[in-house]
């Protein structure tokens, strides 16, 4: 009886994504300076209390780094964002509430996904896939201020209701709920479109009733061409109409194709390392070799056409895509799937759940830094105060962290971050001056340097010094 108890807790996807969570909670206020993407978060969190402090047209989002201008840019669809913002309008702003909104529903994202593939294959292949898919990549990234797996899980909830919309007479609202997903889950995030290379197995299945399927076709069509319209107009008009270009739109795809194989083995490092480390990666492999070996046709179209709509992704990005891993978010699921396959094969159930257990560990033990910061960065957080004591917020400052914003969000000031050497030249600095410069922040310890310069020092102390130009 113990025995079964147990093994029904170990198969039971909810217990695993409830732990995670739990587990995920750990450090969830600490302000976002973790050393992975710290500026991505921060640019997040700009955007968030700007909503709260200056303006909550959820068409206009804007950053602080714009200098004189509104900061008003292109950028991805600020839903999360807009969602920090409306939990603001309850409880006074802070930036930890994105994290907290990027957990619950990439927890909801993973309880899709594997819906999603129980439905598709079986429930010990969708459980051994989901525990893969938590212990990734995923498992930081869900608890970032981002909106990578945010937007990814969106997508999963979408298409997960839209396939039980084809299996289920009636229920109208899960078309609508396949088209808020996917309509909100492309919108956050453009590169979360590759999941939709399911979406053929769903309508050339003629099982389904034909109306159904039509409906399902029409509503992903409508979800895309609002995404392609944010991003194809709206972004490029933000852009131009308000003068400060923000957002990376990627590069023609010979470009980043070539960028791609020049860096050969820093782009294949984003497979087998970052995505979800050794152990997975090795059953990945054995998985693409068994559907092969078993010619299991569809399975091996599955791979394919995800595979093709990614590397679409991987070539617009070019060598920006070897740097930033979060790019690989909208893939891991399908790696995960594969991988699963691969251990679902083992006939001994122990030997199975060993090897999901060391992937499990070995996943999360690789990512376990990501919930400490380091006692320097957390300098930053004087920023704000030492600059209050100085001036107002609507004091224009520029601060030597180079293209890291991150600095500035805490400093909770709007203006430019620049680089030593630009700071050094008085002539430019004479030039913001006349935009309204009112403060250099020069910081010596984390995300910049200590350099000297001939201007009357207002504080200065071990971390940063403020200067008046």
């Amino acid at each position: 009886m113990k025995k079964s108890l147990f093994y029904a807790f170990l198969t039971d996807i909810r217990f695993w994504i409830m732990l995670f969570f739990v587990v995920r909670l750990i450090g969830i206020t600490q302000p976002p300076l973790e050393i992975a993407h710290n500026w991505r978060q921060t640019t997040v969190s700009m955007v968030a209390r700007n909503f709260f402090e200056t303006d909550a047209n959820i068409l206009y989002p804007r950053i602080d780094i714009a200098g004189e201008k509104s900061g008003i840019t292109g950028m991805e669809f600020p839903l999360l964002n807009y969602l920090i913002y409306i939990v603001s309008l309850i409880f006074g702003y802070d930036h930890w509430y994105g994290r907290l909104i990027n957990l619950l529903f990439s927890s909801a994202g993973i309880f899709a996904f594997y819906g999603l593939v129980k439905k598709f294959k079986n429930e010990r292949l969708a459980v051994f896939a989901s525990l893969i898919l938590l212990c990734s990549l995923w498992f930081t990234y869900s608890r970032k201020i981002m909106p990578d797996t945010f937007a990814v899980s969106l997508v999963l909830i979408g298409l997960q209701a839209g396939y039980s919309f084809l299996r289920k007479q009636g229920s109208y609202l899960l078309l609508l709920i396949f088209f808020a997903g996917l309509t909100a889950g492309l919108l956050a995030k453009l590169p979360a479109a590759v999941l939709l290379a399911v979406l053929p197995f769903f309508i050339f299945d003629k099982s389904w009733e034909f109306k159904r399927r039509v409906l399902l076709t029409f509503i992903g069509l409508l979800a895309i061409l609002l995404a392609a319209w944010w991003y194809f107009y709206w972004v490029p008009y933000l852009n131009t109409h308000f003068g400060f270009k923000h957002f990376f739109m990627g590069k023609d795809l010979a470009t980043g194709a070539t960028e791609l194989l020049e860096r050969w083995s820093l782009t294949a490092n984003m497979f087998y390392e970052t995505s979800m480390k050794f152990i997975a990666f090795g059953a990945f492999i054995s998985g693409l070799i068994l559907m092969i070996l078993k010619r299991d046709k569809l399975f091996v179209l599955f791979f394919v056409l995800n595979l093709l709509a990614f590397v679409v992704i991987m070539m617009k990005a070019g060598e920006t895509f070897t740097r930033h891993s979060y790019y690989m978010i909208p893939f891991i699921p399908v790696m995960a799937v594969v991988a699963a396959s691969a251990i679902a094969l083992i006939p001994n159930r122990k030997i199975a759940w060993v090897v999901i257990g060391l992937i499990m560990l070995e996943g999360v033990l690789n990512q376990q830094h990501d919930f400490r910061i380091k006692p320097q960065e957390m300098a930053l957080l004087k920023l704000e105060s030492v600059l209050d004591q100085l001036g107002t917020q609507k004091d224009l400052v520029v601060i030597n962290s180079g293209e890291y914003p991150t600095p500035m969000y805490f400093a909770h000031r709007k203006g430019w971050v620049e680089a030593n050497n630009r700071i050094a030249d008085s002539s430019y600095i004479a030039d913001l001056k006349s935009k309204g410069l009112k403060y250099i922040i020069v910081l010596k310890q984390v995300f910049g340097t200590d350099m000297p310069l001939d201007y009357t020092k207002m504080y200065d102390a071990d971390e940063f010094t403020v200067y008046k130009p």
